[in-house]
């Protein structure tokens, strides 16, 4: 026991590996995280989990002005973050009815103040968008969220002992 009341369990590398191959699950971060110590021994993960990958972003530059070389102020104070009820990093889903750009667009979007937004999907940049096309998704919390790699598609390796080679 922990002195916070908690359960503690301590394991090594070696075991927590010996798990895993005795599962016959491949070799991934979250599958080890999975099979950590003496109760990794008996782990059922669903092939069709996905781990979610997440990376910190942050929100915005601190800073108040952009300078030159020479330390001058290049540019203005920024005025504020949120743009028509949006604010950089946050994900969002851009129906566009009419227009070059017509379709239907989910990713991160880029705010300007013109109203006019940049959305990051998976496959490119869109840039223009226009904010009233866009309804919010997920409000920006400083992180990027990603789905990862299933079990069922993670790469298994195969062993192969000497005598089946023969």
């Amino acid at each position: 026991m922990d002195t916070l009341g908690m359960p503690l369990e301590v394991g090594t590398g070696r075991r927590t590996k010996f798990n895993r191959r005795k599962q016959d699950y491949p070799k991934a971060h979250w599958i080890d995280a999975a099979c950590v110590g003496e109760s990794g021994q008996r782990v059922y993960i669903n092939p069709s989990y996905a781990p979610v990958q997440i990376k910190a972003t942050g929100h915005q530059s601190r800073q108040m002005c952009r300078v030159d070389k020479y330390g001058f102020p290049r540019t203005s104070a920024n005025q504020g973050r949120v743009h028509f009820g949006f604010q950089t990093g946050d994900i969002v889903r851009a129906v566009v009815t009419k227009g070059v750009k017509r379709g239907m667009y989910v990713g991160r979007g880029s705010v300007r103040a013109s109203g006019f937004f940049n959305i990051t999907t998976p496959t490119g940049t869109v840039q223009g968008i226009n904010y009233r096309y866009c309804n919010p998704i997920h409000k920006s919390d400083g992180y990027l969220y990603e789905k990862g790699e299933a079990l069922s598609s993670a790469t298994t390796r195969v062993v192969v002992s000497p005598r089946q080679v023969q």
